[in-house]
């Protein structure tokens, strides 16, 4: 079976610099992770769609896509079958929204937080969303 999610990074500029809205979700074993929010396609849905929309409902941040930040293809065993997942990731920069993990539809999120997009990294839980992260910050690097 194959699944298709978004979601990303969406910052904003603070003092000069950037931070990011991450999440923390419990993992299948139960304990808190740090990651980026992102959630499955709806309908018709683009992945920039699907990303606006997901970070939007798991952070409260409204943003505006600034690019593609990488793909993020693996398997893992659902409870009956294994599932391929491609999960889509963007840039995204804030244009509204206060942080907060109240609209999130599914109560995945149990906190959300800004991070300094150079501490990022050591914050999230997994090796390929420290890798967006490590993009994210090279992009920026290039705006400002």
């Amino acid at each position: 079976m194959d699944e298709t999610s978004a979601g990303g990074i969406v910052v904003r500029q603070v003092d000069g610099g950037y931070q990011a809205a991450v999440i923390a979700r419990r993992n299948r074993a139960g304990r808190l992770e740090w990651c980026l929010p992102k959630g499955h396609l709806e309908g018709p849905e683009t992945p920039e769609e699907a990303a606006i929309r997901e970070i939007a409902e798991e952070t409260g941040i409204t943003g505006e896509v600034l690019g593609p930040l990488g793909t993020i293809d693996f398997w893992f065993t659902g409870e009956d079958r294994r599932v391929h997942k491609v999960v889509h990731h963007f840039l995204l920069i804030a244009s509204g929204g206060v942080l907060t993990k109240e609209g999130d539809p599914d109560r995945e999120a149990e906190d959300v937080a800004w991070v300094p997009i150079d501490e990022l990294g050591d914050r999230l839980a997994y090796p390929n969303e420290r890798r967006l992260a490590a993009a994210a910050r090279a992009a920026l690097a290039t705006r400002s």
